[in-house]
Parts: structure tokens; sequence; C-alpha cells
């Protein structure tokens, strides 16, 4: 053990975590991240206080655990399904919106008081004759046009 407290400086902890925070780059989850922050936390640690390998790996496991911790449980989840890419079909069937232009063929533009995956008015395609004003509910997708009923 002593050879080990000889032997690992400062300085390979800080390189470890500039390693592994560019490692991140090829892989996803951000596990890496907060390894190479750790290891950094440790070689800035180390630097100033005279640590044993043993603490320092022990400080290195503690940080990691609970950075990866905070991570998964509280900062990750916020990201989560923010973006509806890929998703278009489940996001907008049974969406209520309001026809703004109806016409001949059951074809139309209709409008959602919020943007719906980027925009707040769609073409729409419907079965039955609709006209401006009503209020339709989103039942289908085709290629880039919705497929609508009127609300009852």
């Amino acid at each position: 053990m002593e050879w080990l407290d000889s032997t690992i400086a400062y300085w390979h902890w800080l390189v470890l975590g500039l390693i592994l925070i560019a490692l991140e780059i090829f892989t996803a989850g951000f596990v890496l991240l907060w390894l190479g922050i750790s290891a950094l936390v440790v070689g800035v640690l180390a630097y100033f206080l005279n640590l044993s390998v043993s603490t320092e790996l022990l400080i290195w496991t503690a940080l990691s655990v609970a950075e990866l911790f905070i991570w998964f449980r509280f900062i990750q989840p916020r990201f989560r399904d923010k973006t509806l890419s890929g998703m278009s079909k489940e996001a907008v069937v049974g969406q209520v919106g309001l026809v703004i232009q109806a016409n001949v063929g059951e074809r139309g533009r209709l409008r959602f008081s919020m943007p719906l995956l980027g925009s707040d008015e769609w073409p729409f395609i419907c079965t039955e004759t609709l006209s401006v004003g009503d209020r339709v509910s989103v039942t289908d997708v085709s290629g880039n046009t919705l497929v609508v009923a009127r609300q009852g």
C-alpha cells in the first residue's frame, strides 16, 4: 500500500478525470461525466491534502455514487419527454383544435391553443363537412396532415 501512496500523485486523478469526461462524448447517459468530475475533485483535494490512496478511492467512490444518484433521481427526469421527436402521433392524437379554414372536400386548417410539435396551425382531413369555428379532435396522423373528427 505504501508503494501506491508514493506512486499515485494528484495529477493522476486529474488526468483520469479529463479522460473520463472526454470519453463521455462516445457514450450516452452522462455516467462517465460524473465519474470524471469526481476524479477531478479528488485530484484537487489530493493536491492540497496529503491523502492515502485508499482515502482517495473512498472519496472518489462516495462522490461518484452521490453525483450519479442526484443525476438519475432528480436532474435527468426533468430532461425526459421534453421533445416529442419520433412520437408525433402519440403526442397529437386526442388534442382538440379549432377549424380556422374549411375547404371543399373535407380539408382545411385548424389551430391549437398551444403549439403542437412546433406549430399551432395544421392542415387537416375530415370525413364530414366542417365549418369555421367547429371544434375538432385529432384521431390520426397522415404524413404532415392531421385526421380529425368533429368533437361532439
